[in-house]
């Protein structure tokens, strides 16, 4: 997914109401930051040094099989995507989002959380790349 297409994703999710004005201020100030560092790492990586870390939060709706969201972060702000996202996501037993946190910010990588909603035929994947 492109930039563009990163920062359109935002723009509706606002339009639904989905998200705070607030909210999309904070996803696209994030992707701009995103973006200088992903030039800076670009260039770190032509030299040798380590790439830049991705969360990749992606919703899907089971019956269409259609991506609902899809929105790429800097890993540097999973305490701020956490923190919007705990308001949409249900209440699971023995889901620990502090764990979830540690594990991403220990360096993992791959697909920290497969979880399937009934109750809204959903089905959400959070990635680290």
């Amino acid at each position: 997914m492109t930039l563009t297409e990163e920062r359109m994703q935002i723009l509706r999710l606002l339009e639904q109401g989905t998200i705070t004005a607030g909210d999309a201020a904070k996803l696209l100030a994030a992707l701009e930051a995103g973006e200088k560092k992903s030039r800076t790492n670009d260039t770190a990586k032509r030299a040798g040094g380590a790439t830049a870390r991705w969360l990749r939060v992606r919703v899907t709706d089971q019956t269409t099989g259609k991506r609902k969201v899809n929105i790429s972060l800097p890993v540097g702000l999973v305490n701020v995507a956490v923190k919007m996202g705990a308001r949409f996501a249900p209440e699971i037993e023995g889901l620990d989002m502090e764990e979830i946190i540690g594990v991403i910010q220990s360096g993992e990588q791959g697909k920290v959380i497969d979880i399937e909603d009934d109750a809204d035929n959903e089905r959400v994947e959070i990635f680290v790349e």
